[in-house]
């Protein structure tokens, strides 16, 4: 009896939440605190919706559609015939990352819409309310009426309320390497950056933005454009209508095909998302992007440890080693890397990632016919691969495998299994790929749909063989590190490596400032933080790093990342003060801070180490100098805590003295506050170690 009323009280829930509106062709739904509000309206036949934060318009009235190259568009002569809300409140825990325990809370409501003249169409809109925004996707259920689709163009509407300040880089279909604008958005035209001198490709066909991109309202709220779950689909760029204050979704296509995305039904699209709030640093708090992901997949990922490491990379950059070994300064040598393994065993680093260390270098970058270049197994005869492993598995160091594929997916595609089960069968359980030109084959991009899925096969072989994977020229972070958790993090913007080679002057002070707020809301990169010689002499006269130390010491916490590499030659850092912070701070969190921060200004974030519970701190600015309190409240009350605070020197600048720094200490708890000044393009990095 008691079941039966269970069930009779479900079925009167389920028509009030169908009926809760009168009229069926319009419903709400809200977030938990119900600071969100998402309104779908159907009254002209195509599907709309509008967002709203604290009463007030955030998204305008925005249409949903799509084109076909096999069918009509969906457009308008729909309407709504049923609507279900649930509501969901659970924690699941990240096996590493930037906290430990993650909230998954929100609304949902799936609206079921068919067309009103034949064939009687079927989709489904599925939305999510979180307190930190939400996110929407298309869901084409099985169906006599469509088999299979053949998408021309996704049609999303982002509906602005104003000309909105922007911090964006164009959408470009191969590369994600360019520095961030910011301008009003009626002031965007990526058409302008098209052929990039510094860049090794780029393809812009439209005046869009790639995501994430994040903008400021002239109320001071806080938005940012991005997608969650990626899969089987082409990347979503925004198309910009500067005059409309108006941003459309636009696919990276193909010139292979015709249309962009083909998918048999039944399939829902990924997850467009829009993250809402009223201060800067709750848009790198949130945990939007991952939680629209699905749990766990793969299952334990514990063979891969969360680490530092060095590397035989940045001397390429600088141009005293080759990944060639026919030019007579080969980097890639058993012996060189022996000499790296012992230092990172000296100073508390974990790993080593040694680049050109397989045969094919001499012919993969400027060669049209890149295919079949690259051998993924067989190493220089310079280079003892099993040595290096079992030399430094002796010293407590892990070897970082490295794939560069030259834009020749396919070519890696035939060597995956035998390459990751090489990687088994040494014990190496993590490798950094490599995607760097134009694609073979010609006409496919690095976004598209054809990509996407090549990308996601190298993580389904990592997941089979124990290793993770850390993508240099990749598809866009999309959360994904959730279900595939050997995902462990990638590039996708301009990274490090631009300081020492660009011709326009490298990354300013202001590049991570306003990444931390754009890409690093994907998810974790690998940067490359960490280097000492901040001129570059004697090796690049016309180069630099626009940091000052103590800035590129607080990036080991600003940038979240479980691997995060200490890149300069080891002679810099050797009997350095300084060093002393990275042998010291940790990659894999129990919880994440953001203290201060406004995009492109400067930001302050503290983690807790998940290991220690020790605590550290990272705060950067860009070219402005600035002074700022912070609070240590977030320590917990009652224990004391050692600070070393590595800081800017009395004289530090970016440029004009960039290696002037200081070190303090002191012993603080939960309620003192630290003053700090940070020169123009500087920063500080505190540890804060708990006094026993």
């Amino acid at each position: 009896m008691n079941i039966k009323r269970l069930l009779f009280g479900l079925v009167i829930l389920t028509m009030a939440m169908v009926s809760c509106n009168g009229n069926m062709q319009k419903q709400e739904l809200k977030s938990p605190d119900g600071k969100i509000a998402i309104s779908i309206n159907l009254e002209s036949g195509q599907p709309t919706y509008q967002v709203s934060f604290n009463g007030k318009s955030v998204i305008n009235p925005s249409t949903l559609g799509f084109d076909f190259t096999n069918m009509p568009a969906i457009k308008s002569g729909w309407e709504i015939v049923s609507a279900k809300e649930t509501s969901s409140n659970s924690n699941w825990e990240m096996p590493w990352g930037e906290k430990r325990v993650v909230e998954d809370h929100f609304n949902e409501l799936i609206v079921a819409l068919v067309e009103k003249q034949a064939p009687n169409r079927k989709m489904n809109l599925e939305f999510k309310a979180y307190n930190d925004g939400i996110g929407f996707r298309y869901e084409f259920p099985e169906q006599e009426a469509m088999k299979e689709l053949l998408i021309a163009e996704e049609n999303t509407e982002f509906n602005l309320t104003g000309d909105h300040k922007v911090w964006w880089i164009p959408g470009d279909w191969d590369i994600y390497e360019h520095l961030y604008h910011t301008s009003q958005f009626s002031e965007i035209d990526a058409t302008k950056l098209r052929g990039h001198a510094s860049l090794a490709q780029t393809s812009i066909p439209n005046n869009a933005m790639n995501t994430p991109v994040s903008m400021k309202t002239v109320e001071g709220i806080y938005l940012s454009f991005h997608e969650a779950n990626l899969t089987d689909y082409s990347g979503m760029t925004l198309k910009v209508d500067t005059s409309n204050m108006k941003m459309v979704s636009t696919l990276v296509g193909s010139e292979r095909t015709d249309y962009k995305v083909k998918r048999s039904l039944p399939f829902h699209t990924p997850w467009r998302t829009i993250q809402i709030a009223e201060k800067a640093g709750d848009l790198i708090e949130s945990d939007l992007i991952v939680n629209l992901n699905e749990p766990n997949k793969i299952g334990d990922v514990s063979y891969f440890k969360p680490m530092k490491y060095v590397g035989i990379w940045w001397d390429m950059h600088l141009g005293t080693k080759t990944w060639d070994k026919a030019s007579g300064r080969h980097g890639a040598t058993t012996e060189y890397a022996k000499e790296l393994i012992d230092f990172a065993s000296e100073n508390n680093i974990g790993g080593i990632l040694v680049e050109g260390w397989n045969t094919g270098w001499e012919h993969w970058i400027g060669f049209e016919d890149r295919e079949g270049v690259f051998d993924f197994v067989t190493a220089y005869d310079d280079y003892d691969l099993p040595e290096v492993v079992r030399y430094g598995k002796e010293k407590g160091v892990e070897l970082i495998m490295h794939h560069e594929t030259s834009a020749a997916p396919r070519t890696y595609d035939q060597q995956l299994d035998t390459a990751y089960h090489l990687m088994n069968s040494l014990g190496i359980h993590s490798v950094k790929t490599g995607y760097v030109g134009k694609l073979i084959p010609k006409g496919e991009y690095h976004h598209g749909q054809w990509m996407v899925n090549h990308y996601r096969r190298a993580l389904e072989m990592g997941a089979k063989y124990k290793v993770a994977v850390n993508a240099h020229e990749p598809i866009k972070a999309t959360g994904l590190r959730r279900t595939y958790p050997n995902a462990i993090s990638r590039e996708g913007l301009r990274g490090q490596e631009f300081n020492a080679w660009s011709s326009d002057g490298g990354n300013p002070a202001e590049h991570l400032p306003i990444v931390a707020f754009t890409r690093m809301l994907a998810g974790p990169i690998d940067y490359t933080p960490g280097i000492f010689n901040i001129k570059l002499k004697p090796y690049k006269e016309n180069n630099q790093v626009n940091t000052t130390l103590a800035h590129q010491l607080a990036l080991y916490v600003v940038i979240n990342s479980p691997i995060q590499m200490v890149p300069d030659l080891i002679e810099n850092y050797k009997g350095h003060p300084a060093f002393q912070f990275i042998r010291d701070v940790a990659v894999n969190w129990e919880q994440s801070k953001v203290l201060n921060g406004e995009i492109g200004d400067f930001v302050t974030i503290a983690r807790q180490d998940r290991a220690s519970k020790n605590w550290f701190v990272g705060a950067i600015t860009d070219e402005n100098a600035r002074d700022m309190s912070l609070k240590l409240d977030f320590l917990p009350a009652g224990k004391k805590y050692k600070a070393s605070l590595y800081l800017d020197g009395d004289n530090a600048h970016w440029d004009k003295n960039p290696t002037d720094y200081k070190i303090e200490s002191q012993v603080v708890d939960s309620k003192s506050v630290l003053d700090l000044h940070l020169a123009a393009g500087g920063g500080a990095a505190i540890s804060l170690i708990e006094i026993k």
